[in-house]
């Protein structure tokens, strides 16, 4: 009976998420235009800085890492090496792709409906708590994912046509798919399980989004310290930070019932 409940409230945020144009741009068009924006950012990080970018300090250090961690890079030329370090941070900078659409999507879930009065006659019916919220966390987090995934693959055809295929076997580690397939789905379900929350207390969008920035930040960071080399992430600790997350769900979507209040929001929206 809960998965049966669960699946009625994909479906009807689907209703809702699929009739929408900007809905629909969101989960397609700006996925395509993050992927582009890193293609382009390896391509003028080749073209204009290259090997003279490895005496830089912070790029020292991630490449030392890097050759540590795929010794074949270290057989490259410069330019190559440098290629590598950018092409190797994709699979964290594929995370900002679902955390923009949680912000955009998961925060308006709950407000609005409190706002058009739809939600009174749904918190009656028979659906648990835990399952509302599950149904719409999951209702935005497995087309985000899908997106996410397909644009690793339109990611891994656009290097292979610009002439850099021969380098994707020191992209594509164990690391890359622990990420891709692990951790991404973790860190999706948890920024739109945080988009729920901020959406099911907040009394408008705007207030919602702020909870999601605390997914978006430490993304950042991670981002930042690895292509400086403060941290380089191996299958042991990738693997470690993804079941990190997934337990990170479960606390959340505990908490995220417990701050629903259901009651209290029936009698305030009236």
């Amino acid at each position: 009976m809960s998965r049966k409940r669960i699946i009625n409230v994909l479906l009807k945020e689907w209703q809702f998420l699929f009739t929408d144009i900007n809905s629909v741009l969101l989960v397609t068009l700006v996925p395509l235009l993050i992927v582009g924006q890193l293609i382009l950012y390896v391509w003028l990080g080749a073209t204009f800085a290259g090997e003279s970018a490895l005496n830089i300090n912070i790029f020292q250090n991630a490449l030392a890492n890097l050759q540590s961690a795929t010794p074949t890079v270290a057989a490259l030329s410069g330019s190559e090496q440098f290629q590598v370090l950018l092409l190797s941070q994709f699979n964290l900078f594929m995370l900002l792709i679902p955390l923009m659409i949680a912000v955009s999507v998961a925060t308006f879930s709950i407000v609005d409906e409190k706002l058009s009065g739809s939600l009174e006659a749904l918190l009656a019916t028979p659906v648990k708590t835990w399952e509302l919220l599950l149904g719409k966390a999951l209702a935005g987090a497995i087309p985000a994912l899908m997106v996410t995934w397909i644009c690793a693959g339109v990611f891994l055809l656009a290097v292979a046509i610009m002439g850099w295929g021969y380098l994707l076997g020191m992209v594509v580690t164990p690391v890359w798919f622990i990420s891709l397939f692990l951790f991404t789905p973790a860190v999706t379900v948890l920024s739109f399980l945080l988009g729920v929350i901020g959406s099911s207390r907040a009394r408008d969008a705007k207030g919602a989004q702020n909870l999601v920035v605390f997914v978006v930040l430490p993304v950042l960071a991670l981002i930042t310290i690895q292509v400086t080399g403060i941290i380089w992430f191996t299958t042991l600790s990738a693997l470690l930070l993804a079941l990190g997350i997934v337990l990170a769900d479960v606390i959340v979507l505990r908490i995220a019932v417990r701050l629903f209040q259901r009651e209290s929001i029936i009698v305030q929206w009236r």
